[in-house]
């Protein structure tokens, strides 16, 4: 369990995408996994972290599941949502043109799809965000959770809100890279479709 874990922490987006895709592309996987992300997606999350930590630990572990528990589902389901949304033309042509699925799936869904896709992972990403304040918050007594909680509880609040505007700096530095990742890849046309 710990490796696969690790496996996720390692790049979680593209476990996503692929999750996303998959339900986009195959109607059995949908019916089983699409349930299961609207229920992750829906569920409170600060009401599972205690769950998580109780099962897993005080440790990487839990927080990384924190962190997939909110970004996850946002990513899974805008990538499912931007299959399952291509142009049927552009299929039906593939297809007239005897392509095969591999290709119809490589030359046809995915360059359809991926404004979409991307916008799903800027709003996985900022969930993530989310997620990974919540899990310092309320798993560890160390990180980013204890430079927010001791200073508040110390009324040191200069160096708080520093710590929260830091958060917010970052997160918003890699959502804008991955806006320009998006910009530099896509036609003017395409870009930000799905924003």
């Amino acid at each position: 369990m710990r490796s696969l874990l690790e496996a996720i922490a390692a790049d979680p987006d593209i476990v996503s995408v692929a999750e996303g895709v998959a339900m986009g592309l195959r109607a059995d996987v949908a019916w089983v996994a699409t349930p299961l992300f609207v229920v992750m997606q829906a569920a409170p999350m600060a009401a599972l972290i205690p769950m998580i930590t109780f099962i897993y630990g005080i440790g990487l572990t839990s927080k990384v599941l924190a962190v997939c528990v909110l970004a996850l589902p946002v990513i899974v389901l805008n990538a499912y949502k931007a299959v399952r949304n291509v142009n049927p033309s552009l299929i039906a042509m593939s297809r007239s043109f005897l392509g095969s699925r591999w290709q119809e799936i490589t030359r046809i869904v995915l360059p359809d799809a991926s404004p979409m896709i991307f916008a799903g992972l800027r709003l996985g990403i900022a969930a993530g965000f989310i997620g990974i304040v919540l899990a310092e918050l309320l798993i560890t007594p160390t990180g980013i959770g204890d430079l927010i909680t001791y200073n508040r509880s110390v009324a040191k609040y200069p160096e708080m809100y520093a710590t929260i505007a830091s958060i917010i700096v970052f997160a918003a530095v890699v959502v804008g890279l991955l806006l320009r990742l998006e910009t530099a890849l896509f036609r003017p046309e395409r870009r930000g479709q799905a924003s």
